[in-house]
């Protein structure tokens, strides 16, 4: 819990008291601009209190992940191996199953070794090679 009273989250509390609070003055004063007579305000006064909502969710979201992170680290710090012998220690299956960050796969580009070369394939790759080594010309320009 005391991760949530750093600076960075005391502004981002604040931020969302200022946006929400903001957000339903401006769709209150939609309303009245509505009441009125201007009736695109209609709109308006649906949609302000619709982001103030958004942003209401979104600091919620955030304040969850935060402390569902602190509470994984307090027991990322308990060692298993010094629980009692009496108690069973903590499985896998126990508690959400996150997935773990996985590193990006890095192919090696070599050309595939086949029977034999299609011969429409290796015109077309040909014609590849020829708009790329003249970058100006035109499809219609192709010799061949």
């Amino acid at each position: 819990m005391k991760r949530l009273w750093t600076p960075a989250w005391i502004a981002r509390h604040v931020a969302m008291v200022v946006l929400v609070v903001g957000f339903l003055g401006l769709g209150w004063w939609q309303v009245s601009r509505a009441a009125a007579g201007n009736s695109l305000s209609w709109g308006y006064a649906v949609e302000w209190p619709i982001f103030a909502g958004f942003v209401a969710y979104v600091w919620w979201r955030e304040v969850r992940l935060a402390r569902r992170g602190a509470e994984e680290s307090t027991e990322a710090a308990v060692d298993p191996a010094d629980a009692p012998a009496d108690e069973p220690s903590p499985s896998v299956s126990d508690g959400p199953v996150r997935p773990a960050v996985r590193r990006p796969v890095r192919v090696a580009r070599v050309p595939a070794v086949g029977a034999g070369e299609d011969a429409d394939l290796a015109a077309y790759n040909r014609y590849l090679s020829w708009l790329n080594a003249n970058p100006g010309a035109r499809p219609g320009d192709y010799p061949g």
